[in-house]
């Protein structure tokens, strides 16, 4: 391996660990570039002394490239939002909750059931065995909501987290269920509303926030004949949209203290427009964040406005 693509590994590492805390150090599109970039297949984050899920919690495989689907025919696929939130596994025993985890390492999570109380049915009807998957959301208006989210299931202060689930609108979205007992995935989430929960299928979810969509075999059987990687199944994808970024020059490094007294790296570049504005300025996080991207000054970078704002290098760009 690269000592370059070791480097990046070890930031995303990182940056995924404090991501499932509610604490990253990059922005999700920052961390989409780099994903795509470097091949970084690992999700989720190790955990001490977690409990094992009752099903393996899998990531969706990513897709960047609309012309590309890892599904031949889109066309037959149902299609869902992604939300961008935090993810969570209900376990019910008899109808009963008896178990709620963090998806943590996808084997294993922490138990956060006394928050989950305040968001989750109770009792249900169904009295299989079974495992309820969905995200954890707070309301978009939220100034980072998906951080206010995972900021809030691991508050210590069960009532300090009543209070926040008011404060940023906090819900449980459903997303799937195991083990079936419908034919149908579409099924399923109508067999879940019946029973109390919100899910991506029967509710609209125009008061969250997004990352992308989910396209999956609705027909279990058929979704499960596709298989599985030790990272996702293959009977689903996420669409994952790049934003394209525009190629500049990294002149200096300068640092500066926001309001808080934290001291950041600002990169000056060589100015260039990027949609409608002329951007010379951007924000490089941390010395580990200069890195792990290993950038020097002089080399060539590649600069996005991320949410149509904020200037971001989002990587080295080696000269041919």
């Amino acid at each position: 391996m690269q000592k370059s693509q070791l480097a990046v590994e070890q930031l995303l590492d990182k940056a995924s660990d404090l991501y499932y805390t509610g604490a990253p150090i990059i922005s999700d599109t920052e961390f989409d570039r780099l994903v795509e970039e470097y091949n970084y297949t690992r999700v989720g984050h190790k955990i001490r002394r977690g409990i094992k899920h009752l099903y393996p919690m899998k990531s969706l495989q990513k897709c960047f490239d609309v012309t590309k689907p890892p599904i031949d025919d889109v066309s037959s696929l149902v299609t869902t939002v992604k939300l961008d939130g935090v993810a969570v596994a209900l376990t019910y025993v008899e109808g009963k909750l008896v178990q709620c985890l963090t998806r943590g390492d996808g084997k294993e999570g922490l138990d956060i059931s006394d928050r989950m109380l305040y968001l989750a049915p109770m009792q249900i009807k169904r009295k299989e065995m079974l495992q309820v998957t969905g995200e954890v959301v707070a309301k978009k208006h939220i100034p980072n909501a998906r951080n206010f989210a995972a900021g809030a299931l691991n508050l210590k202060d069960v009532i300090e987290f009543r209070d926040r689930k008011e404060e940023g609108g906090l819900a449980f979205i459903a997303y799937d269920a195991q083990k079936n007992t419908c034919q149908n995935w579409t099924q399923e989430m109508k067999c879940l509303s019946s029973n109390g929960f919100k899910t991506v299928w029967t509710d609209m979810m125009f008061d969250y926030p997004e990352d992308g969509k989910v396209f999956r075999i609705d027909n279990y059987r058929d979704y499960y004949k596709m298989g599985e990687t030790s990272h996702h199944p293959k009977g689903s994808f996420a669409l994952k949209q790049i934003q394209e970024g525009v190629v500049t020059e990294l002149l200096d490094v300068v640092w500066q203290t926001g309001k808080s007294g934290v001291v950041t790296p600002v990169a000056i570049l060589e100015p260039v427009v990027i949609g409608d504005a002329t951007v010379s300025r951007a924000t490089l996080h941390n010395m580990e964040y200069i890195r792990g991207l290993n950038l020097e000054i002089g080399c060539m970078v590649e600069v996005i406005r991320s949410g149509e704002i904020i200037p971001r290098i989002v990587r080295r760009v080696e000269e041919k």
